[in-house]
């Protein structure tokens, strides 16, 4: 630590940062950040970088793709909120991680509470069960398994949360559910990812939001694990489809086509739409999510030195990355683009265009210009005016007629989704 530093300041300064990112204002979550040191959990790295407010990545796979991290303490945070813990509750968690979030949930549940912590990866397991017992939290329970399944021998819960992106609702989670509990998932929604704080309707068959926030996690591997898909165009440059690689046309998707495609010059469409960045994923990203089944995501990694890319014009770009969203289809595909313009004041503002590539560029183009001019014209909704209703297989109950008309319904092995706009 440098002069002048502590443990206790550290905390102080990253208590001090999440209470200002994350907007909450329960003490008993920044009492927990407070005390629990999260260095411990951490050990590899010097405690100025593990009280920062980030998402660090403790494990990659053979291919150097992160599968465990500590994830951002302000998201962390969100969804602590989201849970409404109280002393004495039990609680389920999905995927242990480094063990920190277990340790904060037991902080905050208390000598009287429980929580028990699944992780599908025995190394991840064995690594948080020591970190707990270092950081004085050998109580909480630690099980290598797959998550989907839970943790019966704990049962009932009177929260469930998990740590990784979701696209389904274990029937195991609702089976071992109390009637009062609340469900805190980062679930998949095409692509977007939303913590959804899900509690019990008012005839019980299905599961209703009653918070919404965007985040952004790892996702869950095993009998879970989404129909997701990227596909690399050229070294750098990647499409993610949120269905899977079977196009919206039926088609297989074809990454040297689109990469052939994305090196012709495109056909361009003005919108006369303004938004910032934050806008624009956690707004427009989830219109197109909800509302075109050719909906997509595209990134490009940016080494340092190196010109910019195919993707120089994206409304999130910095020197090492680069993102937009887009619609595809086999014969072509149209992406996000921005110009940066100087307002009078707040946030910095960006022109938004669509660039359409290949045969169908043209048309593609213009249907996603016509989706900014729509989210537009609707007030630039974000996921504070989402609604998400769950509907078990095993339940009798069906989408309200009233909103099935214009939601999006999201088919998932145990489980219907409705998403929809208020």
């Amino acid at each position: 630590m440098t002069e002048g530093t502590s443990l206790t300041g550290l905390r102080e300064r990253l208590v001090a940062e999440v209470l200002q990112t994350s907007g909450i204002g329960d003490e008993r979550i920044a009492a927990a950040l407070r005390d629990v040191p999260r260095h411990l959990f951490l050990p590899h790295l010097p405690p100025e970088d593990a009280y920062l407010d980030d998402a660090i990545v403790t494990k990659r796979d053979a291919g150097g793709q992160p599968i465990s991290s500590s994830s951002q303490p302000a998201i962390m945070a969100i969804m602590l909120d989201q849970l409404t813990l109280a002393a004495g509750q039990r609680v389920l968690e999905i995927g242990a991680g480094t063990g920190y979030n277990a340790a904060l949930m037991r902080h905050i549940v208390g000598p009287s509470g429980t929580v028990v912590s699944v992780d599908i990866d025995a190394d991840v397991a064995d690594r948080a069960r020591e970190h707990l017992a270092s950081a004085g939290y050998p109580d909480v329970t630690v099980v290598a398994a797959d998550g989907a399944e839970g943790y019966p021998p704990g049962a009932p819960y009177d929260r469930v949360i998990a740590t990784v992106g979701v696209s389904d609702l274990a029937p195991a989670w609702l089976h071992q559910a109390a009637p009062g509990a609340r469900i805190v998932v980062p679930l998949d929604v095409r692509g977007s990812q939303l913590a959804v704080a899900f509690g019990r309707s008012g005839s019980g068959g299905h599961w209703v939001s009653r918070s919404i926030a965007p985040c952004g996690f790892m996702r869950m591997r095993g009998s879970l694990a989404g129909p997701e898909r990227t596909v690399v165009l050229q070294p750098g440059l990647s499409v993610m489809l949120p269905d899977g690689l079977t196009l919206a046309d039926g088609h297989e998707v074809d990454g040297a086509a689109l990469a052939a495609f994305m090196a012709e010059p495109p056909a361009g469409f003005g919108t006369g739409v303004r938004a910032s960045s934050v806008q624009v994923f956690w707004g427009l990203g989830l219109w197109l999510a909800t509302r075109d089944r050719r909906s997509c995501s595209l990134t490009e990694e940016r080494p340092a030195g190196t010109s910019p890319g195919l993707l120089a014009r994206a409304p999130l770009a910095d020197t090492g990355l680069a993102a937009t969203a887009g619609i595809v289809d086999s014969g072509g595909i149209a992406v996000l683009t921005a110009d940066e313009i100087a307002p009078a004041a707040g946030p910095r503002q960006l022109a938004l265009e669509a660039a359409g590539f290949g045969p169908h560029g043209a048309e593609l183009g213009a249907a996603l210009a016509a989706h900014v001019q729509a989210w537009d014209a609707a007030g630039q909704p974000g996921a504070a005016r989402l609604q998400v209703d769950a509907y078990p297989r095993s339940s009798a109950d069906e989408p309200d007629p009233s909103t099935a008309g214009h939601a999006l319904l999201i088919e998932r092995a145990a489980t219907r989704f409705a998403v929809h706009h208020t």
